[in-house]
């Protein structure tokens, strides 16, 4: 009898317990960043710094078993954290927070933002650019250069990949998010001026501007022209839109997501705070490894611009949220990036 009665007043705590527990956070926009520099807030800003002193400055620290850094939510329904560089890290993270049960993904959008690196063909220091497809880099047959052909690719799609290799993001999406930001002001450096004037492209040396094309995904920092130019290979290869920015981590955090929620509600936000390859006038080395002083400059406008960018999609779908909730809509007058005959087309310059 006492075990019995022990049995019965456990049951009844453990279902006070769960009576108690506050409801989970509903969340509509979640913001992943990759690294932070230092603090959140008060010195050199990184990655996670401007989103958080525009949406969390109030917002109290919840620690999230497996994830890298605490997930920050204000009353909006806004939430974020930073997830970690490269692909595994940054993907642990977030299977680890979409897996925790004091949140409610079930209708969020998702914003994957960070920094990346632009071939000059494509873009410029200070750029904003959003994914219309996530590539992943490394998946696949690669070999030596000195084993193939000279000039010829070195990589080739592997067999049984072909679900996790690349994502197409939602169109309508994107270009909902390309239209509505494309006329953002962006901030720009004297030092970016001068570096960009090192590069014969056209595009190179233009002031910074919100683009769209596909971010391609490597735990390794390819470099050079050569690399470059397999990136872009490897694009082409997929079907995918040209290659413009490299970054670390979106195709992995894409399937993470993928595996719970589809890719539906997905953008990837990348500023370019460098270019994947060197001058005429110097070696890939001198360019992954500068003089003093040589650097491109630019970096603390960037991380602005891709906040001034973001918040302008992540203010919307919350300040329209019923619109928003089930999806987003495909064809409405009243929201921006949609014109009579549906979404715009995603290319915003000519050769994207």
């Amino acid at each position: 009898m006492r075990f019995l009665a022990t049995v019965v007043v456990a049951l009844a705590l453990a279902g006070s317990a769960r009576a108690q527990a506050p409801p989970p956070i509903k969340v509509k926009v979640f913001v992943a960043a990759m690294f932070e520099i230092g603090a959140n807030i008060g010195d050199r800003a990184g990655e996670f710094q401007p989103w958080y002193e525009r949406y969390w400055r109030e917002s109290a620290p919840r620690i999230v078993k497996g994830a890298l850094k605490p997930v920050y939510c204000n009353h909006d329904g806004v939430c974020g954290s930073t997830l970690g560089m490269g692909k595994v890290n940054s993907s642990t993270s977030m299977q680890a927070i979409m897996l925790d049960p004091a949140y409610d993904f079930s209708q969020a959008y998702f914003i994957l933002s960070g920094v990346g690196g632009t071939p000059p063909s494509r873009g410029t220091i200070g750029d904003v650019s959003w994914g219309s497809w996530l590539v992943d880099y490394d998946l696949g047959h690669r070999w030596a250069p000195e084993e193939n052909t000279p000039g010829a690719p070195t990589f080739m799609p592997r067999a049984g990949y072909e679900d996790y290799r690349s994502f197409k993001l939602d169109p309508t999406l994107v270009g909902w998010a390309v239209r509505l930001t494309k006329d953002v002001p962006l901030q720009d450096s004297d030092d970016a001026r001068r570096y960009r004037m090192r590069y014969p492209d056209i595009r190179a040396r233009e002031a910074p501007s919100v683009t769209a094309g596909t971010h391609m995904t490597g735990d390794t920092f390819f470099h050079g022209p050569g690399l470059s130019k397999e990136a872009q290979h490897i694009a082409k290869l997929y079907g995918a839109d040209d290659y413009v920015i490299t970054e670390m981590e979106a195709a992995a955090l894409a399937l993470v997501i993928k595996r719970q929620w589809g890719t539906g509600r997905i953008l990837s936000l990348r500023g370019a705070v460098n270019f994947d390859q060197g001058s005429p006038s110097e070696t890939t080395l001198q360019h992954l490894d500068p003089a003093p002083g040589q650097t491109a400059g630019g970096f603390a406008e960037t991380v602005a611009n891709i906040v001034a960018v973001g918040s302008r999609v992540v203010d919307r779908i919350v300040a329209d949220w019923p619109q928003w909730k089930d999806g987003p809509p495909t064809h409405s007058p009243s929201h921006p990036g949609f014109g009579r005959d549906g979404p715009l087309p995603l290319s915003m310059r000519e050769g994207f």
